[in-house]
């Protein structure tokens, strides 16, 4: 890639090819959101305080480069200027760039953009097109004042009340789900709105928050309160509704077993050489192996100590029984590459979406802060 040009030339090529976001979010669920946009071929210009900049840009370590990698991981194909909104001069740059863009981000305190001029109601006056978006931790309304933390959301939201063992503490994810879930969601939003731009020429505001995409995302557990009060509990690795569905341990190391119907218990159980659990009219059914989940599991678990998890992957694999060894990380990207997914893109986690026509790419390392104030004002006409 030659940088220079790239980031002095003209607008990217891909399927966002055309648009330009003001991303004035920080740390993850904005920032995941607007790469996203930016690897599908947004022009992104990243608003940054003087001198700091990013929080993430100090979060460290690990670093690369002498970068934190946690600002790698979410900053890349992006221009950086470096704006105090507290001045005037500043905050008038700030301002021409949301006038002349198609979608602007933001997750700062509710009110915050209002009071400094770069709320939506005053951006949509003189821009009619532009799609808003807000990210909160808990909304505008009550819950404005609490602190838009993922720890803080997977705890009052609920996760970490499912996650973990049945007489521990609550248990945390181990990524800030809640954030790229956030982001994702922020990112579909978007899309949304541009579409229905398209079709009326008039842009939207668009609000998500931590608690309401992690509340949608607990999915089954969600729906099991919403339509029968029922309250989950944490059970470890194990499946509420499935068995068997966890973690067992083989003769080197545990292995994932997730066999969802009956046809892939009953190859489980021939391949363990346990056929007779299957014959077992106490399992046959996926509700009785709920109903005697110990006592199955207890079989299954002597059963799997006769091999390695390395050999059970591979007899159990080719039979249709779904599973698989408990990967490191560098395992699971070596496992990725393996199965041809093309995980890395140089020393990027590759975008995940695949499109044959308007494929993601990769244009520009994460910037260094305010590295782009000229290309910016030069769009801006200043």
């Amino acid at each position: 890639m030659n940088e220079r040009s790239e980031r002095t030339g003209e607008h990217s090529s891909g399927a966002l090819s055309g648009l330009l976001v003001a991303d004035f979010s920080r740390v993850l669920a904005g920032p995941y959101a607007t790469m996203l946009l930016a690897d599908l071929g947004a022009d992104v210009v990243k608003v940054e305080r003087p001198g700091a900049g990013d929080d993430t840009r100090s979060w460290g370590p690990p670093h690369a480069g002498g970068v934190a990698t946690y600002f790698l991981a979410v900053n890349r194909n992006k221009r950086s200027i470096a704006l105090d909104l507290r001045d005037p001069a500043d905050l008038e740059v700030a301002r021409a760039l949301a006038t002349r863009a198609d979608v602007l981000v933001e997750n700062f305190k509710p009110g915050t953009m209002d009071r400094l001029g770069l709320g939506y109601s005053s951006l949509s006056a003189t821009n009619p097109g532009l799609v808003y978006c807000s990210i909160t931790g808990f909304g505008a309304g009550n819950g404005a004042d609490l602190p838009g933390y993922d720890l803080i959301a997977q705890a009052v939201g609920g996760l970490m009340s499912v996650t973990g063992e049945p007489d521990g503490p609550g248990t945390k994810a181990g990524v800030a789900l809640v954030d790229v879930i956030t982001g994702l969601h922020a990112g579909l939003g978007v899309l949304a709105a541009l579409r229905h731009r398209d079709a009326t020429g008039q842009g939207q505001r668009v609000s998500v928050s931590l608690l309401s995409s992690l509340l949608s995302a607990l999915t089954n557990h969600a729906s099991g309160y919403a339509a029968a009060g029922v309250v989950p509990k944490a059970m470890g690795n194990r499946h509420p509704s499935i068995v068997p569905y966890e973690v067992f341990q083989a003769a080197d190391r545990p292995i994932v077993i997730a066999a969802g119907n009956d046809r892939q218990f009953r190859a489980l159980c021939e391949v363990l050489g346990r056929a007779d659990l299957a014959d077992d009219p106490r399992y046959a059914a996926n509700t009785g192996r709920v109903a005697c989940r110990e006592e199955l599991v207890g079989e299954l678990d002597r059963a799997l100590a006769a091999r390695t998890a390395d050999e059970w992957f591979a007899a159990l694999t080719p039979a249709g029984v779904p599973c698989g060894p408990i990967n490191t990380l560098d395992a699971a990207f070596a496992f990725a590459a393996d199965l041809g997914l093309e995980p890395l893109a140089g020393d990027q986690v590759a975008n995940p979406i695949g499109l044959g026509a308007t494929p993601p790419a990769y244009r520009l390392p994460p910037p260094s802060l305010g590295q782009d104030a000229d290309w910016v004002r030069e769009i801006l006409g200043q």
